[in-house]
């Protein structure tokens, strides 16, 4: 398996229109930048549809929704598609309040989405599958998440990254599991969110017709950097490990990535 998109994110330095929340900007931005991208945030609707025609990918993350955010997302994402840029959709807590619900149906329903990045709850969710979600936590259920990942990117037509333990990645087809990671990982507030950006970068530096193969290395890379990053801290080290992983997304290799990967595909 070869993981050569992180040397053209490095060597083509993919702008990322990141339409993202409060709670996460800044880490985000920090680690588009760490990985060799170009982050721009923002939430502005009267710029929401200019800014898509000169950016590489475009990431929609509802963690933090206000009043004319959902409109600005929808302007943007609308742009996107029409000038052919990707478009990644990370539904933060979908399942927990109707007012998040109503607004990734609105999104899914007025764009067209490369990519989905969520959790087993949110997946399972917009899958239809019963899921106890905790908030914009995981939570907890007995679905099988190749299923939930499946379901998912056949409805949507698109490819979908489920987050987890082991992460499932689909393009309602084609099926891969990485089993690389580290539990510092959630223990980290945005590192999900991060992660949607970081495959939206991927994205934004292929064709349309690589983008399962895009994201399989974009999971796989970010899964690695957080265990190379983990290697001696404590697990009560949540600190240490945050700042170590956006170090070791700057130096993290193609060659490291293939001397650790652990994906299979089914």
């Amino acid at each position: 398996m070869q993981f050569n998109t992180i040397n053209l994110i490095r060597e083509h330095q993919p702008l990322v229109y990141c339409m993202t929340n409060l709670v996460v900007a800044n880490y985000t931005a920090n680690g588009l930048l760490a990985l060799g991208a170009s982050p721009l945030m923002s939430l502005n609707p009267a710029e929401a549809a200019e800014i898509p025609r000169f950016a590489q990918a475009l990431l929609l993350n509802i963690g933090t929704l206000n009043g004319s955010d959902v409109e600005a997302m929808s302007l943007a994402g609308q742009s996107a598609n029409q000038v052919g840029i990707p478009v990644v959709l990370d539904p933060v807590g979908v399942g927990a309040t109707q007012c998040r619900r109503a607004a990734v149906q609105r999104l899914l329903a007025e764009v067209q989405f490369a990519l989905i990045r969520g959790n087993a709850g949110e997946i399972a969710t917009l899958a239809g599958i019963d899921w106890q979600a905790k908030g914009v936590d995981a939570g907890c259920g007995e679905a099988d998440p190749v299923l939930a990942a499946k379901r998912v990117a056949e409805r949507y037509r698109c490819v979908v990254a489920l987050s987890g333990a082991t992460d499932v990645i689909s393009d309602g087809v084609q099926v891969a599991k990485i089993t690389n990671g580290t539990p510092l990982l959630p223990r980290v507030t945005g590192s999900g969110c991060l992660l949607g950006a970081v495959c939206a970068a991927f994205a934004g530096v292929v064709e349309k017709t690589d983008y399962f193969q895009a994201c399989v290395e974009a999971c796989t890379l970010y899964a690695v950097a957080g265990e190379l990053a983990a290697a001696g801290l404590l697990p009560t080290q949540t600190g240490s490990f945050c700042t170590a992983l956006l170090d070791q997304l700057a130096a993290v290799s193609a060659q490291q990535v293939c001397q650790r990967v652990e994906v299979s595909y089914v």
